[in-house]
């Protein structure tokens, strides 16, 4: 009898997950412990296994669909056996062919439009294609070839892998690629680089008249492409649409003297390897004094739950990270327990972690508080939006002189920016005041935070 192959559940907060790639096909023998398939849920990348040796009968779902968990997305036997009642009703999704990265319909069409007996496919002409396989735009990365350039031999125009290796097309080097968007240039149908590469000396600026023309003939808007909301994009607008609408929310501007964080960085940076702190960096002297300064405002350490206000004891802080996937917020639990090398070493696990897909969902989430740094990007203000049920998050912004009176003279000194959002319903204004005011002290006067 076949084996259903479930859509694993990864932490109680995940309710599904989307499938990234097929590694194997219909067809294929399997191993017990081989990886099938990669699979993405709003937080995190990882593989779902085979539950037992045996052939692939059934692929239920295609690349990008997005799975409730516990739901049967394959399933493995016998050759020959019946899989139809095993596969899912609730739209019947075409199964995925992992080699092409079509669906199995799309596939057939390809197969057909390659076949001598079949009627020709509309081919599009160049610039008009509707989309891509991974394997035509891998091939395309590495011959220099913009796949825009490609027409499409594939269903619906779509290029595929043997298009762009057909296409004579003079590849075009990345600097000129970029080069022709920036500045509205024309690239030649060859060039003076090797094999009649296009290079940036080639590029041809386009006559106004020309231009003119050109446009007055096009179709407007112009070709637009369709992005799919889903994964850690979708959730991440629903909780934050949700915490505008749920929440009253204060955001308060403020810098801190930035001179004694910036002198102990610098001893941190000079100290002995053996002594281990060469790693920490500004954004881990924020968050070491943050903590403190929770530990002094408990109010800000807690959640708010509508009828009721849930204080914690210990501080449980959010990191929010920017990843490839999109915004996540790794937790670095019993921050308050920590030390400064201690808390440094478990935010950079938990980044990296974030950024590379592994995380796991347990750890992203029991937040209490939550820190965004943008300063990296030179913001000097913003409006960081509560992760609710969360009733404060600061966001660190970048250091920039700021003037100071010294007696009759104006000096100018380097502050951090903060901005200091609040859920008013929770917490009023000057308690917020007062939080930001005595975390400011404390990082303008570092060491002797360290000390207490």
């Amino acid at each position: 009898m076949a084996t259903e192959v479930l859509m694993p559940r990864q932490g109680q907060s995940v309710e599904s997950c989307i499938i990234i790639e097929w590694k194997v096909n219909e067809g294929d023998v399997v191993s017990q412990g081989q990886p099938i398939c990669d699979v993405e849920t709003d937080k995190a990348t990882f593989e779902v296994e085979a539950t037992v040796a045996g052939t692939m009968l059934g692929i239920f779902y295609p690349v990008d669909a997005d799975v409730e968990v516990l739901k049967v997305i394959a399933a493995i036997g016998a050759p020959g056996e019946d899989v139809s009642a095993l596969r899912p009703s609730d739209g019947e999704p075409e199964p995925q062919n992992a080699e092409q990265g079509l669906s199995n319909n799309e596939a057939k069409e390809a197969a057909e439009v390659a076949a001598p007996s079949a009627a020709p496919a509309p081919v599009l002409a160049r610039g008009a294609s509707v989309g891509a396989s991974p394997r035509a735009k891998n091939l395309a990365a590495k011959k220099g070839v913009t796949i825009a350039s490609v027409p499409g031999s594939g269903p619906n125009g779509r290029v595929i892998e043997r298009d762009v290796a057909a296409a004579q097309v003079a590849p075009v080097s990345l600097a000129a690629q970029a080069k022709a968007a920036a500045e509205g240039l024309t690239i030649p149908a060859s060039g003076s680089g090797i094999g009649g590469r296009v290079l940036s000396a080639d590029l041809m600026a386009v006559a106004p008249a020309a231009v003119g023309a050109a446009v007055a003939s096009m179709d407007f808007p112009g070709q637009t492409t369709e992005i799919p909301v889903k994964g850690v994009r979708k959730v991440v607008a629903s909780r934050m649409m949700a915490s505008l609408q749920n929440t009253s929310q204060l955001t308060i501007n403020a810098p801190a003297d930035a001179r004694s964080m910036m002198a102990f960085r610098k001893k941190c940076k000079a100290a002995p390897e053996a002594a281990g702190v060469g790693g920490i960096n500004l954004t881990d002297i924020v968050l070491y004094a943050t903590v403190k300064t929770l530990v002094e405002f408990p109010e800000f350490n807690a959640h708010w739950l509508g009828d009721k206000i849930v204080r914690y004891d210990n501080v449980h802080l959010g990191l929010a990270v920017d990843t490839p996937r999109g915004l996540t917020v790794p937790v670095i639990r019993y921050a308050n327990l920590m030390s400064l090398k201690q808390l440094s070493a478990e935010a950079k696990r938990l980044a990296s972690a974030s950024v590379d897909g592994t995380i796991g969902p347990d750890s992203l989430v029991g937040g209490t508080f939550t820190v965004t740094n943008m300063g990296a990007s030179g913001v000097e203000s913003f409006t960081p939006i509560l992760n609710a049920p969360e009733v404060g998050i600061l966001g660190v912004c970048s250091i920039q002189p700021k003037p100071v009176m010294k007696g009759g003279d104006v000096e100018f000194v380097p502050h951090m920016g903060f901005s200091f959002t609040i859920d008013h319903n929770a917490v009023d204004g000057a308690p917020g005041a007062k939080f930001l005011a005595a975390l400011r002290q404390k990082l303008s006067a570092f060491e002797l935070t360290l000390a207490g």
